[in-house]
């Protein structure tokens, strides 16, 4: 069952009654956009299944460099940490 004339009339004076004249086409301008923004992302999304997907690689992390006091480069590596010496007198 489509709706008639009468029924469209109907549900445009009830919306510029709830709406009032000046919120209508701010809402039809945002649902514009949204509907625009919809249909970008699908041809967005279209785009990145027909393109060829790279693999990625994980690199490993190189390793950390300090520079000592006298200018010469040595590698830092994690270290476990050592236990205090107690010394008894």
């Amino acid at each position: 069952m489509r709706p008639g004339i009468w029924q469209i009339v109907l549900v445009i004076v009830l919306l510029f009654i709830l709406f009032g004249s000046n919120k209508i086409p701010d809402m039809m301008k945002n649902l514009a956009g949204g509907i625009n923004v919809f249909k970008k992302e699908l041809k967005d999304d279209k785009k990145q299944e027909a393109a060829p997907q790279k693999k990625v690689v994980a690199k490993k992390p190189a390793a950390k460099k300090a520079v000592a006091k006298k200018g010469t480069v040595k590698k830092v590596t994690a270290k476990k940490p050592m236990a205090k010496k107690t010394s008894k007198k």
